[in-house]
Formats: structure tokens, sequence, C-alpha cells
């Protein structure tokens, strides 16, 4: 790295230091400083350096099926109108009137054919197109209407149904930035040949947290499903013993991703994700895969994983009512959009496969909302450590002193180590007991904020 790149002029001195000394201590050591979990002066440089310019989750093309309809998103602070125009084609468009800069949308979602702005009355088809304002002729014939549209995302990218974003008009396709996570992802997405679908409205909720610490915690931290998530087992729950479930992998699949699955890729049985056999009879995609990919969704159980930098997602069987209710697969993805250095709003989807029973989507709405929904059983567990480390973050003694661990699984620390011969993309680690997927993470988020990517 050279001297220019090593000292990130694009970055304040304060954070700089702070990211320089964070990856020393990560690299030599296996410790990050707590002070990255509430620093406003690092909040704001990731603003512009991480979800200025990395890909962005925006939303389903399920959620907008009819001509003119849309929904208002977000990247940070950055509001974004998600529309289908009138001949269908799928627009993100910045939620700004080009005359003064005011927010257009009213409303969180609805159908339209224009929108239409409350201070002047600048008037936009769903295309972004201008078309017009009270007393045109007077007041601004001579003018280019056609210089003055909605500004759309500068890049945009439907990947099996789910759209992506960047706000920088240069950078790696979403192809080359998801690299290896690919040959997951698409296990998931291609299973169904007409796909996904949304179950209901996404929730959106806030935690007072960091997005870092969501991400982390999906992109591989199953070790604390043996103590904080024990009641959900020991309910009926989740049927997988907990040590158990850790028989499984941890992939690095490179960019920041991180993917974590319990599986049992020697078993003869036919897994899916716990998918019963009724469901998995419609599952007309598998042969579509390579067999590679065959054999891993076979015996896969549960699959969470981080899209770097805010976007997780969890495939997993839970019952809804383990009394009445056999578990349930469904699809949980999230958004953690970042409010503040200590506070995050939760947007919560469930998806499950279009061509499956009424009866079984609404069975796996169910239990995703019984289990990860604002108020289920996991995600109420979930919350309560992660805003009290927020909280220490914010303290003087621990901004000075105190250094996260994160070493299990280095310099033979615990029992998991590298799969040698593992045959599918990245690298993998067996049994899940180890924290290298939260190291990764860390130092792709380092490379990009130190070298200004």
């Amino acid at each position: 790295m050279s001297e220019t790149k090593s000292r990130a002029p694009h970055l304040s001195p304060k954070v700089r230091d702070l990211l320089e000394g964070m990856q020393k201590e990560l690299n030599e050591n296996g410790t990050i400083p707590i002070s990255i979990f509430n620093d406003k002066d690092l909040h704001q440089a990731e603003m512009e350096q991480i979800f200025g310019k990395q890909w962005n989750y925006i939303g389903h093309e399920s959620e907008i099926p009819k001509p003119g309809d849309y929904v208002l998103r977000y990247v940070g602070n950055d509001p974004f109108i998600f529309v289908r125009d009138e001949d269908g084609s799928i627009r993100v468009l910045f939620d700004a009137c080009r005359h003064r800069g005011v927010q257009l949308c009213r409303a969180e979602k609805g159908n339209t054919s224009h929108f239409r702005c409350p201070y002047h009355g600048w008037t936009y088809k769903n295309t972004g197109e201008l078309i017009g304002a009270p007393g045109y002729k007077k007041a601004y014939q001579g003018m280019d209407k056609s210089e003055w549209g909605l500004i759309p995302a500068p890049r945009m990218e439907n990947y099996h149904g789910f759209v992506f974003i960047s706000l920088e008009r240069e950078g790696p396709s979403l192809e080359d930035a998801l690299g290896d996570f690919a040959w997951y992802l698409e296990m998931m997405f291609t299973m169904q040949t007409d796909g996904l679908e949304v179950l209901g409205e996404p929730q959106k909720f806030v935690v007072n947290c960091n997005w870092k610490q969501f991400a982390e915690n999906f992109g591989g931290d199953d070790y604390h499903l043996l103590y904080l998530h024990r009641s959900t087992y020991d309910a009926g729950v989740m049927q997988i013993p907990l040590m158990e479930n850790m028989k499984g992998y941890h992939i690095k699949p490179g960019k920041g991703h991180g993917v974590s699955f319990s599986i049992d890729l020697e078993s003869e049985e036919e897994n899916y994700w716990m998918f019963p056999p009724e469901i998995v009879e419609t599952f007309d995609g598998l042969k579509n895969m390579t067999k590679a990919q065959q054999d891993f969704a076979k015996g896969a159980r549960v699959t969470v994983g981080n899209i770097f930098p805010n976007t997780s997602f969890l495939l997993i069987p839970l019952s809804p009512d383990p009394n009445e209710v056999d578990p349930t697969t469904f699809l949980t993805w999230r958004v953690w959009r970042p409010l503040g250095p200590d506070q995050v709003e939760v947007v919560n989807w469930f998806f499950m496969y279009k061509n499956v029973p009424g009866e079984y989507k609404k069975q796996a709405f169910r239990a995703g909302l019984q289990s990860f929904g604002m108020a289920g059983t996991f995600e109420m567990d979930d919350a309560i450590p992660l805003e009290s480390i927020a909280r220490v973050a914010n303290s003087v003694f621990g901004k000075k002193e105190l250094k996260l661990n994160y070493q299990m699984g280095m310099d033979g620390i615990g029992e998991s180590k590298v799969v040698e011969d593992w045959p599918f993309p990245g690298e993998a680690w067996y049994p899940r007991f180890e924290e290298g997927n939260q190291r990764q993470i860390y130092q792709h988020y380092l490379d990009v904020m130190l070298n200004n990517q």
C-alpha cells in the first residue's frame, strides 16, 4: 500500500487514526476497539465511503407489480422512489424536486402516473421526466425540460428480482461485487424458476445500536445461539439441537460477505432447508443448478448470511406454534439502515417461492413473524445485548481501554479448522466455532474505508 493510500487523506485525522489503529489490532491480535460502534465522525465517513459507493439493496420487484406502483426507500438518509413506470420498467429515482429539492413522496407507497412537488408544483412522470409546472409558458418558456427530470440512481441492477443500486457512477458491477457469494445466493433464488415474492408488507422498527453489529451477527455469529437463543430450542420453536446446529460451515466468499450453513453433506436425506416433500416437488429450478449446487442444497438445513455492507438474510425452518404446527421454512431478508452511530432502522421482508400453495405461504409468514418479526422471539433476544454494546461504546473508559475479542479460530483457539479440500467457492471452516467471518467482514470494511474504494 502506498504512503498516500495508507494515510487516507479523504478521512479526517481522527477517523483515519481510529481505523488505522483498528487495522493494526485486528491483524496482529484479532481485537477491535469498541468505539467503532458509536462514533459520530466515523458514522459520517461511512455514509460517504461505504453507503455512497457500495451496492445497496433497495427492494424486490414483487413489491411493485403493476405500472405506477411505487414505494419510498432509503440508502442511509438518501430518499429514493422505487417505481414501476407506465411501460412496466423498474426505475429508482432520487426523491427530490429539481427546482428546490423538496421531497415529492408524501406516502410510503402508492400508485401514480405522476409525482408533483408540493412547493411549486413541478410535475414529473413516473419515468422521472419533467412534464410541466404552473404558469410554465410565462415562467419557464425556453427551458429544456429534458434536462430537469428526476435524477435516477447512478447504477441499478436487478438480480433475480432483488434490486440493488449504487450511488457511484463507476465501480464494480453487482456480479463482480458479489464474487463467489453469488454461487450460494443463486441456490436460494433459483430453486423455483419463477423465483420468490414478498409476503405482506416489510416491517420497520428502530434498534438503538450500530449497523455493523447486525452485519457481523448475521455474517457468521452462530455462537450466540447456544446461550442467547437457548429458550427457542427449549420451547420447541427451533427443532435442531443447538450443539448439532453448530455442525456446519462458515464460508468466506470474499469482498466482505459472510455466509454460514448448518448442513450435512454426507446425509442420504434430502434436506433442502427442511421444506416438506410436497414443497420440494415445486422446485423445478433444481435441475438447472450445477451438480455441485444440487448436492449442496440437498444437505442444507439453515443458511444465514450478510451481503456487504448491510443486507442480511436467513433461510430457516421454525415452528410458529410448537404444540400445533410443524416447523415451517421461510426466508427473512433485511436491511440495517443506519440512522446514526447508535441507531438502526431495521427493514424486514419475508419471502416465499411464488408457486407454492397459498396455505404454506400463510404458514411461512406466520412462522417468520413469530420468530423474526419485530416482536418475535429471536428479534427481542438480539436487541438487548446489541443496544448495550452501543451504550458501552459511547463510554469514556470504554473508548480508551476496551478491545473486543474476535480471536475464536485464530492460532489454534477452538476446534474449528479450515476445510482443505472444500469443493465449493470460498474458504470454509468447520465446525462453526470461529469468528473468521467477522474478521474478514472488518478487513474488507477497513480496505474500503482506508483505500477510498
